[in-house]
């Protein structure tokens, strides 16, 4: 019989997929309450991601188009418009700590969701205090982080990053519409890949791209980055490519 400390792994057939109304997923789960940063390192190479205490990986069997990238920090050079982007937050604050829950991260949480549902039709409801807890703060090791952004001493973003010797994984970034100006969600990744730089980290790890994908599809504007090409076992090697735009 498994124990809770043990790691658990199963799959979950046929669900309906995330992104589209027409496809069925089959994603690959594993529960782990310790992960250790060359393990986790291993997993993001073969293209696993984390909420919480839970690890999962596409296993679609008649769909592909959820791809793994990430992003090639050594040669990234900033465009003229996302210089423009970073000297807009000139006076945006940035702080990096220990993932946590409070009313302005649930406050925020919701704002953005409600938002994104009139905009884009996501799903909405608020946010209980223990999901949000078990989705972005539980599973913390030393290398989980959240990235606060502030304005004038008010909360307008927050990024759960993954902060490891050679990779960034980005989990998830929420931010205040009310802010449009500043362009926090472009910021957010902009400002994860200063930080990469200035760590000298190789890649970010920005999860899955569908191209042309209203949701996902944004994530094609960060090159170079390269892309997952053979999806196998974590006991077999896995091949990155460079992806030609």
């Amino acid at each position: 019989m498994q124990t809770i400390d043990e790691h658990i792994e199963f799959v979950e057939n046929n669900k309906q997929c995330s992104y589209f109304d027409n496809e069925i997923s089959d994603i690959r789960y594993k529960f782990m309450q310790y992960c250790s940063e060359s393990e986790y390192q291993g997993m993001l190479e073969h293209g696993w991601r984390r909420f919480g205490k839970m690890h999962f990986v596409p296993e679609c069997a008649a769909c592909t188009k959820c791809i793994s990238m990430r992003i090639d920090v050594k040669n990234y050079v900033f465009s003229k418009s996302e210089k423009r982007v970073i000297n807009k937050n000139k006076d945006t604050k940035v702080y990096i700590q220990t993932p946590s829950l409070s009313i302005e991260h649930l406050a925020l949480y919701d704002k953005y969701h409600e938002f994104m549902h009139h905009k884009k039709n996501w799903n909405y409801t608020p946010i209980e205090p223990m999901e949000y807890q078990r989705s972005y703060v539980q599973g913390k090791s030393t290398y989980a982080k959240e990235i606060l952004y502030c304005v004038e001493d008010k909360l307008v973003g927050v990024a759960l990053s993954d902060i490891l010797t050679t990779s960034i994984s980005s989990i998830y970034c929420f931010y205040d519409h009310d802010y449009a100006h500043l362009s926090l969600g472009k910021y957010s990744i902009l400002a994860q890949i200063k930080i990469a730089k200035e760590m000298n980290i190789e890649y970010i790890y920005l999860g899955y791209w569908i191209e042309d994908h209203f949701s996902m599809g944004y994530k094609k504007s960060y090159t170079p980055f390269e892309v997952l090409k053979n999806r196998v076992p974590l006991n077999q090697k896995t091949i990155w490519e460079p992806y030609e735009v």
